[in-house]
């Protein structure tokens, strides 16, 4: 079994080709599971009979655990073993996935999902830390670029794969589909991944910290979902406070903890607080248009799964093609025009898609330009936002940057799949009537691009143009928002786990 390395191993070596392989899977089975659920929604519904609420904790199910346990995975990782706990992740992801794939009724099936953010807060920042730690330094740069670019081939693969899935054997074969390529993952780990951890890692881990965080955020997520459905003043009120006191609660451990799993410190940057409000806005209007696109495509335009997955395969080629020569340019001329042109573009896509509904006649002339602008759009900004982000903080505090920024987005993605619904009136069973999905799709479309020109006018603002000045090459190009953007965050540095050390 392979041991740590002392200085690395070279990226053209056996082991090398091997860490890589096992990463890009591992990080791609958790990208192709969140780019495919969504594809997957209307036909689960139709089929476990689920109301509009069920939908969105299948969604956010998943999506709960991740965002409130991802940072104390990759302390987890940095402690006992970087390739141990990927390994755990990834095993625990695959039963998960099995349990979503038999699944006899939602109650079940959101439970299961549930259970699988758990192994994707495992897996999600090993992916990275394995590339990160493994390799030696003269080659980090390249396995990261390689990583990316691979794990972004999954992505374009997904909408393909997911609508074949879904239209062929099944919607539970989207989640059956994860056990054979998890039992390649851990083979590949257990055989050829050298071990790492973090020597230096000592104390307690912050699992109060990590409790309020969750709570918090399924207090308020389930009041916003039983606000659009029947509510009461039990079922909204009520977990609407607890969810405000939880977040009080957990601020206040944060503060008065000697290392807590957020150090509430980094947030005395300006610069720092202002990308991750920028990236709560862009985050959720991205997650509201990949939550709600799908039904709107199957639905109300008539689209099948398998071409509903592929409308929106444009935005993932132009990511693959243009989101590194996006980050190069914001480090020549700035952030700030990036961060302000790119969700200005964005915004009109989105308004482009209002054009789609019943009477869309072409693929070609209703979606296709849309989604073209979107991409575009999204192209420019995600690599120069996590750059900035990054560029914020000392280096020394560039992990935690990292993660904290994943969570954001990761919450923005929970809060608007909650929300969205409310917001336009869809609730219940209207996601069944084409008439009823088609108006509020252009409602979620407007608040979409309305988020997407907040993001803009705060980053014209905020920004300054020399964020970037003193930061060389690397963080411009960090691998970004892989798989339509809407399901994967701003990427984990190994470091992210030192954030829940103590």
């Amino acid at each position: 079994m392979p041991s740590e390395p002392a200085a690395g191993v070279p990226l053209a070596s056996a082991t090398g080709r091997w860490v890589l392989a096992c990463s890009v899977l591992g990080s791609g089975m958790a990208l192709l599971d969140g780019t495919i659920v969504n594809i997957a929604l209307p036909r689960i519904g139709e089929d476990l009979g689920a109301t509009l609420a069920d939908l969105q904790w299948t969604v956010n199910g998943y999506l709960l655990t991740l965002a409130g346990l991802i940072l104390l995975g990759g302390g987890l990782g940095d402690r006992y073993g970087r390739r141990k706990v990927f390994v755990v992740g990834v095993v625990w992801f695959a039963l998960a996935s099995a349990a979503c794939g038999a699944a006899p009724n939602s109650g079940v099936l959101i439970a299961a999902r549930a259970l699988q953010g758990v192994g994707g807060a495992l897996l999600t920042p090993g992916s990275l830390a394995l590339v990160q730690s493994s390799f030696r330094p003269e080659d980090r740069a390249k396995a990261v670029g390689a990583w990316s670019g691979l794990g972004g081939v999954a992505g374009a693969v997904g909408p393909f794969l997911g609508g074949y899935l879904v239209d062929g054997p099944g919607w539970r074969w989207i989640f059956l589909v994860n056990l054979p390529i998890a039992a390649v993952v851990v083979a590949i780990a257990v055989r050829h991944v050298p071990e790492s951890r973090d020597r230096t890692a000592s104390g307690s881990f912050d699992v109060r910290g990590a409790a309020l965080a969750a709570l918090c955020l399924a207090g308020i997520t389930y009041a916003l979902i039983a606000a659009s459905g029947h509510p009461s003043w039990t079922s909204v009120v009520l977990p609407a406070a607890a969810g405000v006191l939880c977040g009080a609660a957990f601020v206040q451990t944060e503060r008065t903890r000697e290392h807590p799993m957020l150090p509430l410190s980094v947030f005395s940057s300006r610069l720092f607080t202002s990308m991750n409000v920028v990236t709560l806005c862009l985050y959720a209007a991205i997650g509201g248009v990949f939550f709600v696109l799908p039904v709107q495509l199957q639905i109300a335009a008539g689209y099948s799964a398998l071409r509903a997955g592929l409308a929106t395969l444009p935005v993932t080629v132009l990511m693959l093609l243009l989101s590194a020569p996006a980050g190069a340019m914001a480090q020549r001329i700035g952030p700030r025009l990036p961060l302000t042109v790119g969700p200005l573009v964005t915004a009109a896509g989105l308004l482009l898609l209002i054009r789609l509904g019943p009477d869309s006649s072409s693929y070609w002339l209703d979606v296709l330009p849309a989604v073209v602008v979107q991409g575009l759009g999204m192209s420019l900004f995600v690599a120069p936002l996590t750059a900035t982000v990054l560029a914020s903080v000392d280096v020394d505090h560039a992990g935690i940057a990292s993660g904290v920024n994943n969570a954001a987005a990761r919450v923005a993605q929970l809060l608007i799949v909650a929300a969205l619904p409310l917001l336009v009136g869809l609730s219940d069973q209207a996601y069944r009537s084409p008439d009823k999905v088609n108006a509020a799709f252009g409602s979620s479309m407007l608040i979409c691009a309305g988020l997407c020109v907040v993001a803009a006018l705060l980053a014209l603002a905020l920004v300054p143009s020399g964020a970037l000045a003193e930061e060389g090459e690397g963080p411009a190009v960090q691998p970004e928002c892989r798989a339509n953007c809407g399901f994967s965050a701003p990427p984990l540095e190994p470091g992210t786990g030192g954030a829940n050390r103590h």
